[in-house]
């Protein structure tokens, strides 16, 4: 797959690194002399220009690209690049970094943005997700869907542990993905149980959250109680 990263700072060389060590074409673009560190990712191809120039990105053959990353430190000039590449490159996939919470809502599709990755948001869900049990965690949003990737580590008290993953009736719009067990990463199948501590990730629509997070949550006193409350006389079920 080539790529190409839009920003050659601390961000950008990382990203790059990571991606040449699993065996991708990496072209790292910046206007900045002094971030074209050729020595730092020697792998990667280099551009000294301005990616928010068509000229620039003929230059990039940004056609050619099957992932652009706009990584830069300014979100004017990721929401700029996003857009040249799927507008006028036809970028299949791009993923734009934000600096500033306040912009999250601008990083969408009518951008251009298929991921919009917010750093600050992704450090403090990162310490939402070490510490809550219970509690729904957002860990990043994608932005065609309108999904969210979601995790909630279930508590002991909760009412699904024991349950297989088949007899839950989860929300619309809502996928478990992955079980963290152990140190282990499971696939979810139909006759799994569900675990006290396991961790739960899920793709959810936005809306489904709340919902995914009462099911995932409720005790088993709490269902006890709502049962007992569907038999008493007089109760839609017992009529």
């Amino acid at each position: 797959m080539r790529v190409a990263i839009a920003g050659a700072g601390a961000v950008g060389r990382s990203i790059a690194g990571e991606l040449l060590e699993n065996g991708h074409e990496v072209l790292l673009i910046d206007k900045n002399p002094s971030h074209i560190t050729v020595e730092r990712v020697p792998q990667a191809e280099w551009l000294l220009a301005d990616a928010c120039e068509i000229t620039s990105l003929d230059e990039a053959a940004l056609q050619r690209c099957h992932c652009v990353i706009a990584a830069t430190g300014d979100d004017k000039v990721n929401l700029v690049v996003s857009l040249l590449a799927k507008t006028e490159y036809g970028v299949p996939r791009v993923v734009a970094r934000i600096n500033h919470p306040s912009n999250e809502w601008l990083f969408n599709d009518a951008w251009g943005v298929d991921v919009a990755v917010s750093t600050p948001r992704l450090m403090s869900a990162l310490v939402e997700e070490a510490v809550s049990v219970g509690d729904l965690v957002r860990l990043l949003r994608f932005s065609q869907g309108d999904a969210n990737l979601v995790e909630l580590t279930l508590p002991d008290e909760a009412a699904l542990v024991g349950v297989r993953v088949g007899d839950v009736t989860w929300p619309e719009d809502t996928a478990l993905v992955t079980i963290i067990r152990e140190h282990r990463v499971l696939v979810p199948s139909q006759d799994d149980a569900l675990e006290a501590g396991d961790e739960l990730l899920f793709v959810a629509a936005q809306e489904r959250e709340t919902q995914l997070e009462d099911l995932l949550s409720l005790t088993r006193d709490e269902m006890q109680a709502a049962k007992a409350a569907q038999s008493e006389p007089g109760s839609a079920t017992s009529e």
